[in-house]
């Protein structure tokens, strides 16, 4: 039966998601397509329900009226048949229907409901444009992902089941005072007078608090998380108690919001008892003094006292649902500030996949700025023949790698265009033209999951023997055959922690050097991508680097020349330009900037142009 119903919706719904509305209606409504059904009916049962409870507290008011005036020995022939009708009712009709209705709302929608949430929108977010994840903590990311699907299932459902139920016992309990005498009605008629001013009052400032709220929650949660990333870094520079302070900032600013959003509540439920405890005195007061005018029963009186209690208590849950419901919708207006943003780099309408036969790249008079005037890159127009080997060689800050992101459309151009065997890259599939890219960068970061999973996402479809074939080359058996982790998974089935962190950085970059390996790409990009090995592997890798390379079109960057001084081409950049073509030779032998560059080599290594950096650091 449970399984029945939690199968009723689909958590993982397959519709590719698109931007949601960026309106608090529209972007609820969006999230909630697929549970209507079930919603609706358990809204339906829950006012069922409340009517039966009112009706509950009217016939109690008859049993008393009867008691008071009936013949022992005759009252269950007059009136038994009507207490076997309300035995029914309490123990059939009511928990048969409750039954469902709690099977719907448990079962169906309250686990189901917030991950359809989850999955759409990390779908959504996963290709979202690199310039949105580089404005963003990542910890923050996933803390408004995870609060936006919970607040969205609240908001849905409180609003239903509070004003459903709430609508409909009250109307119920003012027909059942007015059916006993109309003047009974009037002082609930204030008392919900009273009770609405207070909901206008602070409803709406606990919601704006609750924003608040919400993003002083997430920016605590992404300080904390920050630290915890760059553990190395803060325990290398001795700021473990400047990370306490920065975080203890951000809690500080969430405790504040906590501060006055509970002053909000404690002023709004001493209100409330005020308001509440003057409802009973009045209808205690009226209720009695009807009763001694003989024109209500005892049963009545009865009735109404107990009907007022049992809104007393209501009312402060209703109280602290609404206050509940505003906070979760200043927290769905803070996740839609982060989630409802529209992809900066989207694959075209109809776009197909890319075709790579020989791997011809053409860069035809591009520029990028960083969404500014200028900079970066400026017409600049390079071909890259297929199978051709072709090293980009400047300074820092020159362009190289925003070249390279442009290649794999990390960003969208500004101006010109890229073609690769002809095709306009931003008219293929964003994901079929990276299938066809391998890259190796210097700052290898790895999925904290096993080593094996982490090679074979190069190519998931790979055998066994060839994820071996591929850490062999890679001069990555060793070192792997090592490995453990603290759950006691040894070789390929250790898991290399966050970012890779348990690994070093040799380490790190053999095992991406044979995920790319094992993709097999004919695009090949390496940036740096021996950088951060010893002299020993590196030259073991080199060797299977260019086996690598062999039939594939190579673009590889290096501040070490003499990593690409053997390439069949190289590419000088300066200021988002090319400069200068030619073979090492002929570059050296020209005397321009290369040549300068390979002078001043120190040890291997290019000189840091500072200005240049910084220029091309604040453009990213």
């Amino acid at each position: 039966m449970f399984r029945w119903f939690e199968k009723r919706l689909d958590p993982f719904p397959p519709q590719e998601p698109v931007e949601p509305p960026k309106t608090l209606i529209g972007f609820c409504l969006h999230y909630t397509k697929g549970a209507w059904p079930y919603i609706i009916v358990s809204t339906v049962l829950s006012a069922m329900l409340a009517v039966i409870e009112v009706w509950l507290f009217g016939f109690m008011g008859s049993i008393v009226d009867w008691l008071s005036n009936a013949n022992r020995e005759t009252f269950l022939q007059t009136e038994g048949w009507k207490l076997a009708g309300m035995a029914c009712v309490v123990l059939l009709v009511s928990p048969v229907l409750d039954l469902v209705r709690q099977l719907l709302t448990q079962q169906t929608v309250m686990g189901n409901y917030p991950m359809r949430i989850r999955w759409q929108v990390h779908r959504y977010l996963l290709k979202q444009s690199m310039t949105f994840y580089q404005d963003e903590f990542a910890g923050r990311i996933a803390t408004k992902l995870m609060q936006t699907a919970l607040a969205v299932r609240d908001i849905i459902i409180k609003l239903f089941e509070v004003m459903n139920y709430v609508s409909i016992y009250f109307i119920s309990v003012l027909v059942l005072m007015g059916s006993a005498d109309w003047r009974l009605m009037m002082p609930m008629l204030v008392w919900l007078v009273g009770y609405v001013l207070l909901l206008r009052y602070f409803i709406p400032r606990l919601g704006k608090v609750g924003q608040e709220q919400a993003d002083a929650r997430s920016t605590m949660t992404g300080r904390i998380a920050d630290s915890y990333s760059n553990i190395q870094t803060v325990k290398l520079f001795s700021h473990a108690r400047r990370e306490a302070a920065y975080a203890r900032d951000g809690m500080s600013g969430f405790i504040d919001t906590v501060y006055r959003s509970m002053r909000l509540v404690t002023v709004l439920f001493v209100l409330l008892g005020v308001l509440n405890a003057a409802l009973l005195v009045a209808v205690s007061a009226l209720s009695i003094w009807l009763w001694l005018g003989q024109l209500v029963s005892i049963g009545a009186v009865a009735v109404v006292i107990g009907l007022v209690l049992r809104m007393w208590g209501m009312s402060h849950w209703v109280m602290w649902e609404m206050s509940g419901l505003f906070e979760n919708i200043g927290t769905v207006q803070d996740g839609i500030g982060s989630i409802s943003l529209p992809r900066l780099v989207e694959d075209r309408p109809g776009a197909k996949d890319i075709v790579v036969n020989s791997g011809n790249i053409e860069f035809e008079a591009i520029g990028f700025h960083y969404g500014k005037r200028k900079g970066v890159i400026e017409d600049l127009s390079l071909v890259v023949r297929p199978g051709e080997k072709v090293g980009l060689v400047g300074r820092s800050g020159a362009g190289k790698s925003t070249l390279v992101n442009l290649l794999l459309r990390f960003y969208d151009l500004e101006s010109g265009r890229i073609l690769i065997d002809g095709q306009d890259i931003s008219k293929v599939t964003q994901d079929s033209l990276r299938a066809k890219i391998g890259m190796v960068t210097q700052d290898t970061s790895l999925l904290h999951r096993s080593v094996r999973e982490n090679i074979l996402y190069g190519r998931p479809d790979a055998t066994d023997e060839m994820m071996l074939e591929a850490a062999r080359r890679a001069e990555a058996i060793d070192f792997i055959a090592a490995l453990s982790d603290p759950k006691g998974r040894r070789g390929f089935d250790a898991h290399v922690g966050e970012r890779g962190v348990k690994l070093s950085g040799g380490q790190r970059q053999r095992i991406a050097v044979a995920r790319v390996m094992l993709k097999d790409a004919p695009i090949l990009i390496l940036d740096e991508a021996t950088s951060a090995l010893d002299s020993e592997v590196e030259a073991a890798i080199q060797e299977n680097l260019y086996r690598l390379m062999e039939g594939k079109t190579v673009i590889a960057i290096a501040h070490r020349l003499s990593t690409i001084a053997a390439m069949d081409r190289l590419v000088v950049m300066d200021k988002g330009r090319v400069i200068e073509e030619g073979t090492h030779d002929a570059l050296v032998a020209k005397g321009g900037l290369y040549a300068q560059l390979w002078q001043r080599q120190s040890g291997g290594f290019l000189p840091h142009d500072e200005t240049t950096d910084l220029v091309e650091q604040a453009a990213e």
